[in-house]
């Protein structure tokens, strides 16, 4: 008997150890979409397949590390342009279709950072960042205020994010929910009204600014 609680307590530590190990790295994330992502089904299925096909996620490091460079208070962010709409609504994968993308670094980053953001990135998104057409040093700068769903995102001239708490306005058919998940695995999620999402980079072949949707999501990552 004591031989197996000695085993089971060492089993223990060896997890909680691999739990600490593997939260090498924490901050703040927003997300941002040209679909609304809190909506009733109705609203939902007249959009799949013509709105939604565009993304910005963006990430800042609170404190951590990653393949082993120190990423304190850096950040980055990926563009997206789809064919069809991304996401995923619990259930099924949306039909989205080749995916073209931007990976934007925070120009404070040295080479090293630089990198290291670039794979992290590349990690935290999988199928939506194989298709990378250009990777760009920017002015980065990601506040999230998660009482109020207050988020801002702006990465120089090229790209932006503003968000504001869900209203009761803000509901049309009284049947909303959150449609569609995050494009990434986040903790703390909670959708978000986008009062701005631009997109005004020349890399991906298209432009995009949206207004007044309910299409964003504030969160925190840890991995």
């Amino acid at each position: 008997m004591r031989q197996i609680t000695v085993a089971l307590l060492a089993l223990s530590a060896a997890s909680l150890s691999h739990i600490a190990e593997a939260a090498q790295i924490t901050g703040e994330y927003l997300e941002a979409r040209t679909c609304n992502v809190y909506t009733g089904p109705c609203f939902a299925n007249a959009e799949m397949s013509l709105t939604g096909k565009e993304a910005l996620m963006a990430w800042k490091v609170d404190k951590g590390t990653w393949n082993d460079v120190k990423l304190d208070g850096l950040g980055a962010a990926l563009i997206l342009h789809a064919q069809g709409t991304l996401g995923y609504d619990g259930v099924f994968p949306m039909q989205a279709g080749k995916i073209k993308s931007v990976l934007l670094v925070d120009e404070k980053a040295s080479q090293e950072q630089h990198d290291a953001l670039v794979a992290f990135v590349k990690n935290s998104t999988k199928d939506l960042s194989k298709n990378v057409v250009n990777v760009e040093r920017v002015p980065f700068e990601l506040k999230n205020d998660h009482i109020d769903n207050i988020g801002v995102f702006k990465a120089g001239g090229l790209a932006e994010i503003k968000t504001r708490k869900l209203e009761k306005g803000d509901c049309v058919c009284t049947n909303e929910t959150v449609f569609y998940q995050p494009l990434t695995k986040i903790d703390n999620a909670s959708a978000a009204y986008s009062l701005k999402l631009s997109w005004q980079g020349e890399k991906l072949g298209t432009r995009f600014i949206n207004r007044g949707i309910r299409s964003a999501f504030l969160g925190t990552f840890r991995k």
